[in-house]
């Protein structure tokens, strides 16, 4: 038997969050899907436990197990550990 997971890709922060990361252009973050992709393809450093906090929460959001904002904020944890956030 399949389970099967909703997830909404369309799940968006009150306020978008705006990090340099990878060429070091000023990227804006507008939820949890993006954030996620960043944190998963481009995060400079992975072994900070903000690190592993923000991947978790994203994905949360992304499923509806988990709220959106707290995906923001530890997002923005994350990105201050990694001298990312502008």
């Amino acid at each position: 038997m399949e389970t099967v997971i909703k997830a909404d890709p369309d799940v968006s922060w009150g306020a978008p969050v705006f990090v340099r990361i990878g060429n070091g252009f000023l990227e804006r973050i507008d939820g949890p899907n993006a954030a996620l992709e960043a944190l998963l393809h481009r995060w400079p450093s992975q072994s900070q436990p903000e690190y592993a906090a923000a991947k978790c929460r994203c994905a949360d959001a992304i499923r509806h197990r988990g709220s959106a904002e707290l995906a923001r904020r530890t997002f923005m944890e994350a990105a201050v550990a990694a001298s990312v956030l502008s």
